[in-house]
């Protein structure tokens, strides 16, 4: 199996934090009326996107009744409708529209992953679940490291979350540690040497780019509007050698 379709497949069957795992089962089979005909997918929920990824977004995302109940990240939610509408409209996505895993949504040079696979409640995850949560996203580094060039980390919770798995995943850290804002950029070498030498699928630096959530408060409010998410984005693909897309 592909590395990265393994990592998917274990990480659908991780049932290592209780009061998650009763969280998002309970909140399955109570449902909310507007979905009371789906069945919920009530799992923690994968990455997605393409398996050789240049660009990565991170932030927290199985929602109760979004990724949770459709098992996508950041779909059949307010928060993925900002999220993959910007990135349709920057020519990284398919569709602007994220709504179920057979809804035809591809994105293109991006994957997207959480570093807690579980919606937790009132989306608020323990600081012991979101540790225990770190080993998938240092493997999913791992995993995408020779292609992965830039990152957008989607609110301080992505940020602080996410600094130590590059660490682990063999990125280093400045010091003092680099603090989360909207528009911040920051570049992690290599701990080490690659060993995969040179050439575009050796292992090499990664920068950050520092994005507020796409959460409802976020965005209803205008802390974060669409051109700020786009701008974010744009800036990301190209540090990922994305090339631009002409949308007919």
């Amino acid at each position: 199996m592909d590395p990265l379709a393994e990592l998917d497949a274990r990480v659908t069957e991780c049932a290592a934090c209780p009061r998650l795992v009763a969280w998002r089962e309970e909140v399955g089979r109570v449902k909310r009326a507007a979905f009371a005909d789906w069945t919920y997918w009530a799992r923690p929920v994968p990455g997605f996107g393409q398996p050789d990824a240049s660009l990565l977004i991170v932030g927290l995302a199985p929602a109760a009744h979004g990724g949770n109940r459709t098992g996508r990240m950041f779909t059949g939610d307010r928060s993925g409708d900002v999220l993959y509408g910007a990135l349709y409209e920057v020519g990284l996505a398919s569709r602007p529209v994220a709504e179920s895993l057979d809804d035809g949504l591809t994105l293109r040079g991006v994957r997207v992953t959480s570093p807690v696979h579980c919606a937790p409640p009132e989306n608020k995850p323990t600081p012991g679940e979101r540790d225990t949560c770190r080993p998938w996203l240092v493997r999913e580094l791992e995993v995408l490291t020779p292609r992965l060039r830039s990152v957008v980390l989607l609110g301080a919770f992505g940020w602080q979350a996410a600094l130590p798995a590059f660490a682990a995943a063999g990125w280093r850290l400045p010091r003092p540690l680099p603090k989360f804002a909207h528009g911040a950029r920051v570049t992690l070498e290599r701990a080490a040497p690659p060993e995969a030498g040179s050439g575009p699928d050796a292992p090499g630096p990664v920068t950050l780019y520092g994005c507020f959530h796409v959460s409802q408060r976020n965005t209803f409010t205008g802390r974060l509007t669409p051109g700020m998410l786009k701008d974010v984005l744009r800036r990301a693909a190209g540090e990922a050698d994305i090339p631009p897309y002409a949308r007919a």
